[in-house]
């Protein structure tokens, strides 16, 4: 049975839209509970394998409520988080009031916006990450072109998302976990079951980490690096974009 928040077709962006919209309230709370705290460790390697310095200027798109891009900024990076969600955005503004970092840092710029569509000029990124949002666009691959387009040569690419473990027996206890449990954390704290079967819809029609490395590799970036936390349930990939 198809999702729906998650359709294909043209009003998938509005339906993801309005998911994130009803579970913004809740959603750190809910991916710490579902993933037991883990989430918060992988956008941590997110930040390690993107390497930050201070003085360069970072992207991280789908930003959500904004930890990774928070944690670049602590590293003196001048940071940039987009997303399309305006609740999600609303969260993130509330947690930057609290920022604190020393008085040489930058907190953060918020800006809503559109992942296929970068309000940005080629090349203005040393850093562009994205943390559970490739998979949620109506075109990831044209998601990967717009972060490729305004990174600049050379410029660190960081993408963390959900994946699909190679191993079968161990795919399948995944994906019944996410069919199964996951969807109750939605009813309990949402009263929406779907607003959180939709992880597992999202991930039939995604290549997940090995479509993503092999995507950068065509589209010109070297030094690609695949990781697999916990077998493949997430994926971690980086690569550099192309020099010319």
């Amino acid at each position: 049975m198809s999702n729906a928040y998650y359709d294909p077709g043209d009003q998938r962006a509005e339906r993801v839209n309005a998911l994130f919209s009803r579970i913004a309230s809740r959603y750190d709370f809910i991916n710490d509970l579902q993933s037991l705290g883990l989430h918060r460790l992988w956008k941590r390697r997110v930040v390690e394998l993107a390497c930050p310095l201070p003085g360069e200027r970072a992207l991280d798109l789908c930003c959500g409520t904004g930890d990774i891009t928070f944690a670049m900024a602590r590293r003196g990076a001048d940071v940039v988080g987009l997303d399309f969600n305006e609740s999600m955005l609303s969260i993130a503004a509330r947690r930057a009031k609290d920022f604190k970092t020393a008085p040489s840092v930058r907190g953060p710029e918020f800006i809503r916006g559109d992942a296929l569509q970068l309000p940005f000029p080629d090349h203005s990124f040393d850093v562009v990450t994205v943390g559970y949002g490739l998979r949620n666009l109506a075109a990831w691959e044209m998601g990967l072109r717009e972060m490729i387009r305004v990174a600049k040569p050379g410029g660190r690419l960081v993408i963390l998302d959900f994946g699909k473990p190679a191993n079968p027996v161990w795919r399948a206890i995944y994906f019944t976990y996410l069919r199964l449990c996951v969807p109750v954390f939605g009813w309990i704290f949402c009263r929406d079951a779907a607003a959180y079967a939709y992880i597992l819809e999202s991930l039939h029609s995604f290549p997940a980490q090995r479509g993503i490395d092999q995507k950068l590799r065509e589209l010109g970036c070297h030094s690609t690096r695949l990781l697999e936390p916990l077998g493949g349930v997430m994926g971690l990939n980086t690569g550099i974009s192309p020099l010319k």
